[in-house]
């Protein structure tokens, strides 16, 4: 998100008072210090004081734009959240033949490239929202949803052409790749020990995203090289 961006949608501190370019640029600096600290240790170790130090600021600056660790978190998965229309250009594409495989595979490793960047605050938002708070729940769910309803449009297109089975439900199908893609966004380093590279994952994850999305298996590797 750039500074401009970030002035407009925050516009006053804890106590109300508009926020200039100087308190912006304090406000982003705790949030680093925040995103750097939960890359290094468990969100439970995460302490005001820890922040305020990396930031090299206070602990009562910190309190001046936020009310708690939770919150600061909360802001940074908001953040994360702003990058997700990317991945709508990708989906609003064509799905036919190798221009809808590229653009499954376009996906499959803008996902991995998100999880990549904010893996730590997105493990914090999720783990957050599986527990019940509702901050976290709203913020997942307003990231996910623009994904979740432009896979089930395109499956829905194809339901309606009887490429895909009747039987498939477009939202459920598209709540499926997303998990998929999540999940193993996610956790792709873990799979590097068996043998699994990043274009591996991001080749498979496509074929799945497309068959699901197509009805159709896709070219054959070679098919394409041909």
């Amino acid at each position: 998100m750039s500074e401009a961006t970030e002035m407009r949608q925050v516009t006053m501190d804890q106590n109300g008072r508009p926020l200039g370019p100087r308190a912006l640029g304090t406000r982003n600096r705790l949030l680093q210090a925040t995103a750097d600290l939960l890359g290094e240790k468990s969100v439970r170790d995460v302490a005001v004081v820890d922040i305020a130090r990396q930031a090299q600021t206070s602990p009562a600056t910190f309190y001046q734009y936020f009310k708690d660790v939770s919150e600061a978190i909360l802001r940074l998965a908001e953040r994360a959240a702003d990058e997700m229309p990317a991945m709508l250009d990708l989906i609003d594409r064509p799905w036919q033949g190798e221009a809808g495989l590229d653009a499954a595979r376009g996906l499959s490793d803008a996902f991995i490239r998100h999880w990549d960047a904010h893996r730590a605050v997105l493990l914090v938002r999720n783990l957050a929202a599986d527990e019940g708070d509702r901050n976290f729940q709203k913020v997942r769910r307003e990231a996910l949803r623009p994904v979740l309803d432009q896979l089930a449009q395109k499956i829905e297109e194809s339901k309606r052409e009887g490429r895909v089975g009747t039987a498939v439900h477009p939202y459920a199908a598209a709540a499926a790749l997303a998990s998929i893609l999540e999940r193993l966004a996610a956790f792709h380093r873990e799979l590097e020990p068996l043998g699994v590279t990043r274009g591996d994952l991001v080749e498979t994850c496509a074929r799945i995203i497309y068959q699901t999305v197509t009805g159709d298996i896709g070219p054959e590797q070679d098919d394409v090289e041909q």
